[in-house]
């Protein structure tokens, strides 16, 4: 008991609880955000927190996967053939590394590919929206039971295996801006119900698996459950009162962020210097915040509509929204 009152652990939990609340927030994948907070509070090498944070994923996964098969809105079949690719390639991917490694170099190797595991999970969230846009644009009917393509499907799910088995990244950001491109009809409620049900197997098998090769710290582990699963709830039900673009925006941001910042620390300056001052890190995010929405502009102006306006990012995520013949303005329908 005295070892959940200590100052790491209270730091865990919080850590946990906050990024649980961005998680229900926004249903983003939490190992994006989880595993460079816990490397940089400094709880453990970057294998033992990657362990961790996969096994606490699959506790609170599993609960919002079982909502959404309740809720009948993942398309099970395409989840087979994810599962099928990912799987196997998640328990083999933290070996492969051992393999490969020496095991002194394992630790800035894994801070390594998290960082561009990172920047490609901020990217990915950002052609999510340019993909969105070109739905909505041309307006394309959902169509929540497409022709599956099996080897393609089993391909991305290879690759998101592999991805989330070495860092922890990518269950719920690369794998799914995937399927968008394989499926750009389906619905956005079929999308993030598919990507769950299929995450669970998929972090449960990539925790297995680092689990029997660095064990498992239950200092880490217990308060990252007690903070990630309570945090997780509140965000959810907050999530229809939270303007979610301002979130997604600053998610992109910590995300490169925290990416230039892991690839630093791991040996690798990305801004050419052998040690990148914080100061030039919190920069890269500021011209991140400042350009992102100048280029998202360009790109709608691409597509004949004004730089600013209808849609905006939240009508873009919402399941729901259908554009009128007239502009891009939503028109209600009997």
């Amino acid at each position: 008991m005295d070892d959940l009152l200590t100052l790491t652990a209270l730091s865990i939990l919080a850590a946990g609880f906050i990024v649980g609340i961005v998680v229900g927030l926004t249903g983003m994948g939490g190992g994006a955000l989880m595993t460079p907070a816990l490397i940089f509070l400094g709880v453990g090498e970057a294998a033992t927190v990657v362990t961790a944070d996969l096994t606490a994923a699959a506790v609170y996964k599993t609960g919002g996967a079982i909502v959404h098969k309740r809720e009948g809105s993942p398309n099970m079949q395409l989840a087979k053939w994810l599962m099928l690719g990912s799987i196997p390639m998640a328990l083999l991917g933290p070996h492969l590394v051992s393999w490969v490694v020496d095991p002194e170099d394992i630790d800035e190797t894994l801070k390594l590919c998290i960082g561009f595991a990172l920047l490609l999970a901020a990217a990915t969230y950002a052609l999510r929206l340019y993909l969105n846009l070109l739905r909505v644009r041309g307006g394309q009917h959902p169509d929540d039971n497409p022709a599956i393509r099996p080897v393609p499907t089993l391909l991305v799910g290879a690759l998101g295996g592999l991805l989330v088995g070495v860092t922890s990244v990518g269950s719920g950001s690369v794998i799914m801006i995937a399927l968008l491109m394989l499926y750009p009809g389906l619905s956005a409620v079929k999308l993030v119900g598919t990507d769950l049900v299929q995450a669970v197997p998929l972090v449960l098998a990539a925790a297995i698996s680092n689990i029997a090769l660095h064990g498992l710290d239950w200092g880490i582990l217990i308060p990252l459950v007690l903070g990630s699963v309570p945090g997780t709830l509140i965000g959810s039900a907050i999530a229809p009162r939270v303007p979610q673009s301002f979130i997604r925006r600053g998610i992109v941001v910590v995300l490169t962020m925290s990416g230039v910042a892991l690839l630093d620390k791991a040996g690798w300056a990305p801004l050419g210097k052998e040690e990148t001052h914080p100061i030039l890190i919190a920069g890269v995010g500021l011209a991140v915040l400042l350009v992102l929405p100048i280029v998202w502009g360009f790109l709608r102006k691409g597509q004949g509509l004004p730089m600013f306006g209808s849609p905006t990012i939240a009508q873009l995520e919402d399941p729901d929204y259908r554009p009128g013949l007239v502009g891009m303005k939503k028109v209600e329908r009997d």
